[in-house]
């Protein structure tokens, strides 16, 4: 096998592979010596159909068969041998395929950089932390008990926080709409779940009132009909009623899953999870700024195949989340709004692939077992969670991937000068203190 490699622009290859014509002719003329002995044909007797009339039959057919087999053998040995690392899939084209004749294909394809990994000694990293005060304990408490909130109709008009009970009928230049209508409908003013135009409109009402509130949808609103139009609800205040929250005792306790222990094991539940969350918080800090300086200090050049890749798996992202949100199923979002962080995906990914070559890092599978132990112990049956993890291989590979990156951010952090820096647990989960850098 005679291969030749030029290079054409950058990262992009033409590759020339020229394969004896023996190697297909001998593997063909062995198919068809199998077929013979096997096959059945009118006029002959089981395994006596003779070889010519084989070859005549389905000669075409093998050849093509073993063509496309030793096309696809050929590019990886042609690869392996002149070292190369393909980034894609290549584009194959046969340039001789004649019997008798020596076969050649051309094939196009990118290949991955060659780099040296930068930026990994002398990393400085802020690790942030935070205490759990019992005022974090108190504010958790305090959202449970407004998740169990109950209303009671009071006689006064309504305050932000009161639930009001109302009908209305909208209309946009005198004409209804899909949706314009509501009876019975609770609405807690503050709570976001309307307009806050609409709800703060509700305030200083009281049952009986009736009144035109006015509202402009926006301009890219799902509903085209509407979108960028202003409507009128014609609301009647039914009933107003104001919060009561459930008092904090050993059978609130029970309420929200404590069986034993009361008000003290309930405390002690949300310091642990508390914990958790403080835990993977400061992890999630420590890791991005260990990626952002890895994708800063490495200004590599790039496959176009990968960052197109990247950049088609986010927009598909996107316009999953978009639908789901009630956007049009047709929308179009250009490449241009995903090509920054495709490419800092791209740059990340064959940074720490690198790493991870270079210093021979193994997985380990202790660490993917505890990552699917975590994510089984949020339901009710973990061990079937667990079993339908280990079932399906594409769910597997996530884990590890997940894990073999996080071991690498680990080889990265022993070697990184580290500031340790603690702050409130509420400036931590509310993204307080970024903490890119060590302070000067």
């Amino acid at each position: 096998m005679q291969v030749s490699v030029e290079t054409t622009q950058g990262l992009q290859r033409r590759m020339t592979v020229q394969i004896p014509s023996e190697r297909v002719d001998k593997e063909v003329e062995s198919r068809l010596r199998n077929l013979s002995g096997r096959i059945r044909l009118d006029g002959f007797r089981p395994g006596k159909v003779p070889f010519k009339v084989v070859q005549q039959r389905f000669g075409a057919q093998v050849r093509n068969e073993v063509l496309g087999e030793v096309l696809q053998q050929s590019y990886s040995e042609a690869v392996s041998q002149q070292q190369l690392r393909p980034a894609g899939v290549p584009q194959i084209e046969p340039t001789q395929l004649e019997p008798g004749k020596d076969i050649e294909f051309v094939a196009t394809f990118e290949v991955l950089p060659d780099f040296e990994v930068q930026g990994v000694d002398g990393m400085e990293v802020v690790r942030l932390n935070a205490e759990i005060t019992d005022a974090d304990i108190d504010q958790v408490i305090e959202n449970l008990r407004k998740q169990r909130t109950t209303y009671h109709a009071v006689e006064r008009a309504a305050a932000s926080g009161d639930q009001v009970v109302v009908d209305f009928v909208g209309t946009v230049d005198g004409s209804a709409f899909a949706g314009n209508e509501g009876k019975d409908v609770p609405v807690v003013i503050g709570s976001g779940q309307m307009p806050p135009e609409f709800e703060q409109a509700l305030e200083a009402l009281k049952a009986g009132d009736t009144k035109d509130i006015e509202y402009t949808f926006p301009e890219h609103f799902p509903d085209t009909e509407v979108a960028g139009k202003t409507a009128v609800f014609k609301t009647t205040v039914k009933e107003v009623r104001e919060p009561q929250l459930p008092e904090v005792n050993d059978a609130f306790a029970e309420q929200v899953g404590i069986r034993e222990g009361g008000v003290a094991a309930l405390r002690e539940r949300i310091a642990e999870s508390l914990k958790s969350e403080r835990d993977q918080a400061v992890r999630a800090r420590v890791k991005q700024q260990v990626m952002n300086k890895l994708a800063e200090s490495n200004p590599i050049e790039l496959p176009k195949v990968l960052v197109d890749g990247e950049i088609e798996f986010l927009r598909n992202q996107a316009k999953q989340r978009l639908q789901g949100a009630g956007a049009n199923a047709e929308l179009d979002l250009p490449a241009s709004l995903f090509e920054d962080e495709a490419r800092r995906r791209v740059v990340l990914g064959l940074v720490i692939n690198e790493i991870i070559r270079k210093h021979s890092i193994k997985l380990d599978q202790a660490r993917v077992r505890k990552a699917l132990e975590d994510i089984a112990a949020g339901y009710d049956q973990p061990q079937e969670v667990i079993r339908y993890y280990t079932q399906n291989r594409k769910l597997m590979e996530g884990l590890e991937v997940a894990a073999l990156e996080d071991q690498v951010v680990d080889w990265l952090l022993e070697r990184a000068k580290i500031e340790e820096k603690t702050i409130s647990f509420q400036e931590l989960m509310n993204g307080g203190d970024s903490g890119q850098g060590p302070t000067a």
